[in-house]
């Protein structure tokens, strides 16, 4: 059976949004929660489709990257090779940026598992999601 394995991720920051018309625009921070989904079959042996461990390795370095930083101040920031969205960090740049960077982590887990999805809430009734095709 496929099945989806979720881990949640709570980290703060800080952005502004320099081309939005409204308060955004202003120097704010947000509790930003992320969900990665990783998609695969059930291992016989150990009864998951992935250890929760194995989602935590991935994606723990970026969120030290991330964690109580400006985000506007983090041009510099690219792991893989990815470039965050410094310059204009929405929550559906930020998405697609952790999507990018995850999907060359499939040393993670193992090779019939993949990256499904990665859901960012920038507060608690209000996210961006990226989901594989």
């Amino acid at each position: 059976m496929i099945l989806t394995g979720v881990k949640k991720f709570v980290f703060d920051s800080a952005h502004r949004l320099p081309n939005y018309n409204g308060p955004c625009q202003r120097l704010h921070g947000h509790t930003y929660t992320l969900l990665v989904g990783v998609r695969g079959a059930t291992d016989e042996e150990t009864g998951m489709v992935v250890d929760f461990a194995d989602i935590k390795r991935a994606v723990k370095p970026l969120l030290q990257a991330l964690d109580h930083q400006y985000l506007n101040e983090l041009s510099s920031l690219a792991p893989h090779g990815v470039r965050f969205p410094a310059d204009l960090p929405t929550a559906e740049r930020m998405v697609e940026w952790f999507a990018r960077v995850l999907q060359t982590e499939s040393q993670c887990w193992q090779s019939d598992v993949s990256l499904t999805f990665v859901r960012l809430y920038e507060t608690p009734t209000s996210y961006a999601e990226w989901r594989k095709a």
